[in-house]
């Protein structure tokens, strides 16, 4: 039993082990006066001392404590009439094992280890959400705060939200699962890749990332067999996921801007009926209350036919991964559309004309070769030949322009000629990019600023040179 003199309360068990799971979370040094507490409380609940062992899966000690099941699927079942302790314990043992992942490299069997007892967790979560603390089964009855009255700050604080200190955050659905997300990428940088790659069955429990995709492009060239076939299998999953999201950003980028310089075609479906109707007013006859219509207006649609050239240049070298995984779906996504010619070259110290397989971002991640240095110039040369038509042609260039700094000659003479010039330093879901300070502000005073950011930046900037 614990001493009265150093725990008093409930609300002080329950610190006990939430100061614990922070200190085994954070990795700061162990305190023994917090194990021991912690491993006193636990016994006083009748718990086993393997909640507090982040070494023990929750399928492991479900296993040997079947009882516990139920609360691990709905830890705030019961309500405040439950253990408020017991379930402090319960939840504190599902954090700790999604959230504290260690260091150094990782096997296949801690993967799996892990996105069990993360499934754990969602599944928990999952049964919790829309019930505030107090709140019993869904769709028991409660009054006051646990039907989400208003708090102290005028908001109500509703289902989903946090109670007591932090009041008013909320963690949704999608923020789990990104969170989640990254600390598998990060068990999957740091994981014998090949190993689990030969298994099946433990590839497919992969979730395609961009941090699992840079792994694969790395480490291609070593993968045969099975492991080759289920690392293209996930570098396509991924591909494809990403493609559907940025298909819709693209749609109706369609054919370009109408050439007034056309006579409109003289046929019904072209008839504009309002326009039509306000230029005849004049002749209207109230008496008779009939308008005398002596000429029809027809809309323009005729637009322009002269495909739109897009030049996609990206800089391949490993700090670049993101943006060019997610650059070259976008040029698949262009290339489909009517009337945009398409050519895509990816370049380090040498470059590569990758126009053949434009329509199929698989293929092109699967061509190239991350790592090594960065020399622009060479392609530079391989583009310009491209440019028939500077009024009509879009240069996308992608890199973090950490490079030669002759091609700053060639980016001023791009951009006199009616070029479109695009750089562009990062294009990814989180915006951070490094990129040469001396590129950026030289390329700002040209009048055509590195982008960088969301993807969705990139997608509008070149609708408003297609449309």
């Amino acid at each position: 039993m614990i001493d009265s003199d150093d725990v008093h309360s409930d609300d002080v068990r329950r610190q006990v082990l939430l100061w614990r799971l922070l200190g085994q979370v954070f990795d700061v040094e162990e305190q023994p006066a917090l194990e021991s507490a912690s491993l006193a409380v636990v016994e006083e609940r009748g718990l086993p001392a393997a909640l507090l062992d982040p070494g023990v899966s929750v399928d492991t000690v479900l296993q040997r404590f079947p009882e516990l099941e139920a609360e691990f699927r709905d830890p705030l079942a019961g309500g405040d009439g439950g253990d408020r302790v017991r379930r402090t314990a319960v939840v504190s043992k599902l954090l700790l094992n999604a959230f504290r992942t260690g260091t150094g490299d990782v096997s296949a069997e801690r993967l799996a280890t892990w996105q069990r007892d993360a499934e754990w967790l969602r599944r928990a979560l999952g049964a919790c959400a829309g019930r505030a603390p107090g709140q019993g089964e869904p769709g028991d009855e409660q009054s006051g705060a646990d039907q989400g009255e208003e708090n102290g700050s005028g908001k109500s604080s509703g289902p989903g939200r946090g109670f007591g200190a932090g009041q008013g955050f909320e963690v949704t659905d999608a923020d789990l699962a990104a969170f989640l997300a990254a600390l598998e990428g990060d068990l999957v940088s740091r994981m014998r890749l090949r190993e689990v790659l030969a298994d099946s069955a433990l590839a497919r429990r992969l979730t395609p990332s961009m941090s699992l995709v840079e792994q694969l492009l790395r480490d291609k060239h070593n993968l045969s067999g099975e492991a080759l076939a289920n690392a293209k299998t996930l570098i396509r999953r991924y591909v494809d996921e990403v493609a559907e999201v940025l298909r819709t950003r693209v749609e109706q980028t369609s054919t370009g801007k109408i050439d007034r310089s056309v006579p409109p075609k003289r046929v019904f479906r072209n008839l504009d009926l309002d326009r039509t109707i306000w230029k005849n007013l004049v002749n209207y006859d109230p008496q008779e209350e009939r308008l005398y219509v002596d000429r029809l207006f027809y809309k323009h649609t005729a637009r322009r036919t002269t495909p739109a050239r897009m030049i996609v240049v990206v800089d391949q070298s490993g700090s670049m991964v993101d943006a060019m995984v997610n650059c070259t779906i976008l040029a698949s996504i262009f290339a489909g559309l009517p009337k945009v010619d398409v050519h895509l070259i990816a370049y380090d110290t040498r470059a590569i004309d990758l126009t053949a397989w434009v329509r199929d971002p698989f293929e092109v991640l699967l061509r190239t070769t991350l790592g090594g240095g960065t020399h622009g110039p060479v392609a530079m040369r391989m583009a310009r030949p491209k440019i028939a038509d500077p009024r009509n042609t879009v240069l996308v260039w992608i890199s973090d322009f950490y490079d030669d700094r002759g091609l700053l000659e060639d980016f001023r003479s791009l951009h006199r000629s009616g070029v479109k010039f695009i750089p562009v330093g990062s294009v990814n879901s989180s915006g951070r990019a490094s990129v040469d300070p001396w590129y950026r502000q030289k390329l700002k005073e040209l009048g055509t600023p590195v982008l960088s950011g969301h993807i969705d930046k990139l997608v509008f900037e070149l609708k408003n040179f297609l449309t």
